[in-house]
């Protein structure tokens, strides 16, 4: 990869539009083997990014989505319980081991279940995507710090297992909460923001093509208008594209009131937004 702009045209070729600034702080991400931390409303296309970097680049892509509550070892690794027991059971019917060797015959490396962050350093090179790093807790960030720090792991009845090539590490964020400092220098970062109506209906050209040429245009002026309303949730991308898909499906060849509010699903997700949502297309769509 020697330039942002063949990096723009790799993730282009996977049906993923990025504009200069994003393709710029992707590529310097690579380049600089740092993690890309991502922020940004729910749906503008952060996830997004991470699949199509994986796909421009031919890596395999895995995700870890956190939650509230999170550990280390739902990030690292489990052991296969059941694969153990019927191991020591084996043993045990073929008395060739004693305890000493049977427990520590358990412990092998084909009875680890490795979970996303070691299975990116196991198999870098890889893309590891870390999504929704906002709703993990200070200690579990405090986790991730050390391993993007260090690109390495440390397995108690194994050793260490460290990364021979960094994974390609994308973390995204909802910013439901401010993420620490230590943990932001660590990244090279990038705020997405809902992409302007010329960008984003390339995106539906290019994700839906489909979908007519006219209805498109219309499908994506009502959501940029619609984002300026007070909503609990404003339509992202994906909402566009699922929206526009809805329509072409019923048959809609022009955008009107009745098919508007007959898809509304597709758009919005709150009933409050729904009620602000249909007051707004009857102003929009008499205009």
């Amino acid at each position: 990869m020697e330039s942002a702009g063949e990096l723009a045209t790799r993730l282009g070729g996977t049906g993923y539009l990025t504009d200069d600034a994003l393709a710029t702080v992707a590529f310097l991400a690579l380049r600089m083997q740092r993690p890309l931390l991502l922020e940004g409303e729910p749906g503008t296309g952060k996830t997004a990014l991470a699949e199509a970097i994986a796909q421009a680049l031919g890596l395999p892509l895995l995700r870890l989505q956190c939650y509230e509550g999170i550990d280390a070892s739902q990030a690292l690794y489990d052991w296969d319980f059941p694969r153990q027991v019927l191991h020591l059971r084996a043993l045990e019917a073929g008395g060739g081991a004693d305890a000493a060797e049977a427990e520590k015959s358990l412990y092998d490396e084909r009875f680890l279940l490795a979970r996303p962050v070691l299975a990116a350093l196991q198999q870098s090179p890889a893309v590891l995507l870390v999504d929704e790093v906002d709703r993990a807790d200070d200690e579990f960030e405090a986790f991730l710090l050390e391993v993007l720090s260090t690109w390495q792991v440390s397995i108690p009845e194994l050793g260490t297992v460290a990364a021979a090539t960094p994974p390609v590490v994308v973390l995204t964020s909802n910013r439901t909460r401010e993420l620490h400092d230590a943990l932001k220098r660590r990244c090279l970062y990038h705020w997405i923001d809902h992409p302007g109506l010329e960008r984003e209906l390339a995106i539906v050209r290019s994700r839906a093509p489909e979908v007519s040429a006219a209805l498109s245009r219309q499908v994506v002026a009502v959501v940029q208008r619609l984002r300026e309303v007070d909503l609990t949730k404003p339509p992202g991308v994906a909402e566009t594209l699922d929206w526009a898909r809805a329509l072409h499906h019923l048959g809609t060849a022009d955008l009107d009131l009745e098919a508007a509010s007959r898809t509304l699903g597709a758009l919005v997700k709150y009933r409050e937004d729904a009620e602000k949502v249909r007051h707004a297309l009857d102003q929009v769509l008499r205009a």
